[in-house]
């Protein structure tokens, strides 16, 4: 539900010794601690009616009060010449297997010199030349993303019709997707389902949680295909679909396990793999990605109504990489 301003917020005796910048953030849905500092500089929250720094600490009992939201001058993504690996196009759409490290578009704060280089976007303008506009001239084309390191394949519209009716797919959960991953340790069953809401985190904003309140529902269903006893512990390769798209769905489901996916150092995996005992394997292993793939799509051309699957194997990186893990 969109915020109505003004807007009232009161700061509690447990919030003394906040930052200004780090409390609002907290309180404030979806708003980081960059926007909310702009905020401030716009004087667009004022602490008991009068104009605050980001540094301001709290003693507990202001009122502070928003005025109005932000509003960053658009950014326009720009065509960039970077090679795509296309795997399936037509009039409608196209089904590009992104490479780990590429993000799918810049984003909402950022500027022409920061962050808006070298995405999936800038690659497929250069590529397509229009694509649909439905999600505004950021992400034109994008229905769907992928986190920045994982890879695989992503759906791609060409024009609004289409774009419409793919996100009416996905809303309904018809598009079926299945990822590849290598997780820590030995899930206890071989089968099993995740059905736990998913927020972001309230202390660290890059992350998500499914322990905070108010999340969005979340389904992931996992399969173990293969259980590796190696020289640097317990891995599981299991395939992973979900029936629903949060930001990093599968990363935050598989660690509220236990068994996080390989090289996700932010929820909980070791960045390097340290060989145990006297096994003949290098002493150390690491990944500068997560092992996490978009292996399969399975959905209806949204012209024609044709069934579509498409299927991208492991990148050479993973294929490697697992090799060594097994010995």
């Amino acid at each position: 539900m969109p915020l109505r301003f003004p807007l009232t917020i009161a700061v509690p005796a447990d919030a003394a010794g906040q930052r200004l910048d780090q409390f609002l953030a907290e309180q404030i849905p979806d708003v980081s601690r960059a926007r909310v500092q702009q905020m401030l500089r716009e004087e667009k929250a004022l602490v008991n009616g009068a104009i605050a720094k980001s540094s301001l600490k709290l003693r507990g009992g202001e009122q502070i009060t928003i005025l109005g939201e932000v509003q960053p001058p658009p950014l326009r993504a720009i065509a960039e010449d970077i090679p795509l690996d296309i795997v399936y196009e037509d009039d409608d759409l196209a089904v590009v297997n992104k490479p780990a490290g590429m993000m799918v578009h810049a984003g909402a704060g950022a500027t022409d010199d920061e962050r808006n280089r070298g995405t999936l976007v800038n690659a497929l303008l250069h590529r397509f030349g229009a694509l649909s506009e439905v999600g505004g001239e950021l992400r034109p084309g994008i229905v769907h993303r992928l986190d920045k390191e994982t890879s695989g394949l992503i759906l791609v519209a060409k024009n609004d019709l289409a774009h419409r009716r793919l996100a009416a797919q996905f809303s309904k959960r018809e598009i079926k997707k299945r990822y590849v991953a290598l997780v820590h340790g030995w899930p206890p069953k071989d089968r099993g389902t995740i059905n736990d809401p998913i927020s972001r985190d309230a202390v660290r904003r890059t992350r998500m949680s499914i322990r905070g309140s108010g999340g969005r529902s979340a389904i992931t269903h996992y399969e173990v295909r293969e259980r590796i006893a190696s020289a640097y512990g317990k891995f599981a390769l299991a395939d992973v679909r979900i029936e629903t798209g949060r930001t990093h769905q599968i990363r935050v489901h598989m660690a509220s396990l236990r068994h996080p996916v390989v090289g996700d150092a932010l929820y909980g995996a070791a960045k390097e793999l340290k060989r145990v005992g006297n096994a003949i394997s290098p002493a150390v292993l690491a990944l500068d990605r997560n092992f996490l793939h978009a292996a399969a799509i399975e959905f209806q051309q949204p012209r024609t109504g044709e069934a579509m699957k498409f299927e991208a194997p492991l990148p050479k990186e993973l294929l490697e990489f697992l090799e060594k893990v097994r010995g």
